[in-house]
């Protein structure tokens, strides 16, 4: 599908560059005509001359206008053609051309550093398909959270929904990447929604209205009387205006610089914003996003639309040509700035809330990509009775055609302790449950033939490092971050995994320590794994049957060869490795 909208998107790009380069012409070809007719004119004046020129000139701004309309649709295939592009290189396991995230990764999260969240290679990167700032983060914050069930009910329909629809998702994707927005520019827009400003006192108000007119009657009495009285008069008008201005200045400037480029973001949130409202969904959850930007009846899209709008007019005060015609006229700034105060009163609320749907589209949209490229993938069924069942469990970050997958149920038993030699599998598959799990918490399909699901938080101690900022040993790491789980069980059933635990100290102190934290979370009633290399820890399931069960990955040695098959097995794990892999390289 990819490479047939490639080649769909490329020929339609090649007739709109064509298009594009024969109205740069023709504005061109009108621009040299519009300075002959002015050099004729100077020469020899004839009255045709004006209207030839003033004709030119509106000839002029509409093919401007056009021209600028062909630009943003060229602007547009040229996404379609590079998101077709990136996306036929992704399937292909070519490249992964996506932004990584790198940003969210918090050493101290609950698990977002131990599973590979964020970063390069990251699950992240792998599903992040947002171009806008709080699209980006939407889907940042989904992976580091739990949904309640009916969220992730709610989320599972619209990915489903979304997933089935490329030519809607590829186009929002598209649109939001014309975008050239930033965290920056989003803080200023909040800051600026939510900052009381104070009105224009009414009398004052009165005033800017009163001035333009009588401006207008005066000049149009002088141009029907020829008296110059009405001349002097609209003369003194016009720079009592600009003292006025002049009053207003201070605040529209404030204003201004708090308004760099937002004007054009604001323009490209719109567009987004009317994609949204104007779909026909299906799914509860994008029909509530919706009507969220329909209140009144009123279209969200369009306010926001009129809000770029004042931003850019109050932009042009900079123009020193024609900021004192407009002004001396008829405020034409103070007015903008009244127009931009009212729109905040009346709308301020609603626009932060508008760009959060946007970034949870993109967020859903991203999930959608997700299941799309990976048809196999299922949606989670969910059950509220701590069952959490999985067949061909697999990572979903591992290429498809090597990963192997495993069957596992924590049904019977809530806890697994898992064994077996380095590389066998065992830190694969924890983190296969913990990433799937992850995904399961937020609606998205999860990398497995079957899944049936109690969604928990995850607790993981998997990959921890010493920490020179605060003076933290490894050890003491591990110790904290044991202690924040222990906390967090406290108060709900979570899924924990484990993975070799205590590695600072001393065989017995580490077995002992192991069992405790074992025994400790089966009192707690958590569900999950702990991997281990002491066999001996495996004894506790002696005591505690239905809680606990051994499961290990074996290794085989095969023509003087070790051979790892990835696939859990009942029991504890019987072959070592260490030994034969030594004696192999001349270690020993």
């Amino acid at each position: 599908m990819y490479k047939g909208l490639q080649h769909e998107y490329s020929s339609t790009l090649k007739s709109i560059n064509r298009k594009y380069n024969t109205i740069s012409l023709f504005r061109l070809v009108v621009a040299v005509l519009f300075l002959v007719n002015a050099y004729l004119a100077i020469d020899n004046y004839q009255n045709y001359h004006f209207y030839i020129g003033f004709l030119l000139i509106a000839v002029f701004i509409a093919v401007m206008r056009f021209h600028k309309a062909v630009d943003t649709k060229r602007r547009l295939m040229q996404h379609l053609v590079q998101i077709n592009t990136t996306e036929l290189e992704y399937v292909s396991d070519s490249k992964l051309p996506f932004e990584h995230g790198a940003e969210y990764i918090d050493f101290k999260h609950e698990y977002a550093y131990d599973l590979d969240i964020f970063g390069a290679e990251s699950l992240f990167q792998h599903l992040n398909r947002t171009a806008t700032f709080m699209g980006k983060k939407t889907l940042a914050n989904q992976l580091l959270s739990q949904q309640s069930q009916e969220q992730i009910r709610a989320n599972q329909e619209a990915i489903e929904e979304l997933a089935a629809d490329l030519t809607w998702r590829q186009d929002f994707e598209a649109h939001a990447k014309l975008s050239s927005d930033s965290e920056q520019l989003v803080q200023k827009l909040k800051t600026w929604s939510t900052a009381p400003s104070a009105p224009i006192g009414k009398y004052m108000q009165l005033l800017t209205y009163c001035t333009p007119l009588l401006f207008v009657a005066a000049i149009t009495t002088y141009f029907i009387t020829k008296e110059y009285v009405f001349l002097s008069i609209s003369s003194f008008i016009f720079v009592f205006n600009l003292g006025l201005l002049g009053n207003f200045f201070k605040r529209i400037m404030l204003e201004n610089a708090n308004s760099e480029a937002i004007d054009k973001a604001l323009l490209h949130y719109s567009s987004l914003l009317s994609k949204i409202e104007k779909s026909t969904f299906k799914a509860p959850h994008l029909l509530q996003l919706q009507q969220q930007l329909l209140l009144d009846n009123q279209r969200t899209s369009v306010k926001i639309k009129k809000l770029s709008e004042l931003f850019a007019r109050l932009d042009s005060i900079g123009n020193l040509v024609t900021t004192p015609v407009l002004n001396g006229i008829g405020l034409f700034h103070v007015h903008t700035l009244k127009a931009l105060i009212d729109w905040k009163k009346k709308n301020g609320s609603q626009l932060m809330t508008a760009l959060e749907i946007m970034g949870e589209v993109e967020m859903l949209n991203s999930f959608a990509n997700f299941a799309y490229n990976n048809p196999e993938y299922v949606f989670p069924k969910l059950n509220d009775s701590y069952q959490i069942q999985f067949t061909d469990l697999s990572h979903p970050l591992l290429n498809k055609k090597s990963r192997v997958g495993n069957d596992v149920d924590f049904s019977k038993e809530n806890f697994i302790i898992l064994t077996g030699s380095n590389m066998s599998g065992k830190s694969t598959f924890l983190r296969s449950l913990g990433i799937n799990m992850v995904l399961a918490g937020t609606g998205a399909p999860v990398c497995a033939a079957e899944a049936n699901v109690h969604p928990l938080n995850v607790l993981v101690s998997m990959r921890l490092s010493d920490s020179l900022s605060d003076s933290t040993s490894y050890f003491f790491a591990e110790i904290k971050r044991l202690k924040q789980i222990m906390d967090r069980l406290q108060n709900e059933r979570s899924f924990v995994l484990l993975d070799e635990i205590l590695r600072g100290t001393n065989s017995d102190d580490k077995r002992n320590g192991t069992i405790e934290v074992i025994k400790k979370m089966i009192n707690k009633h958590a569900i999950g794994a702990i991997a281990t290399h002491d066999t001996e820890v495996c004894l506790t399931t002696n005591a505690f049957p239905t809680q606990l069960a051994n499961k290990s990955f074996e290794v085989a040695i095969v023509d003087n060869e070790l051979y790892f098959d990835y696939k859990l097995r009942d029991g504890i794990c019987q072959n070592k490795s260490a030994t034969f892999i030594m004696k192999k390289w001349g270690v020993i």
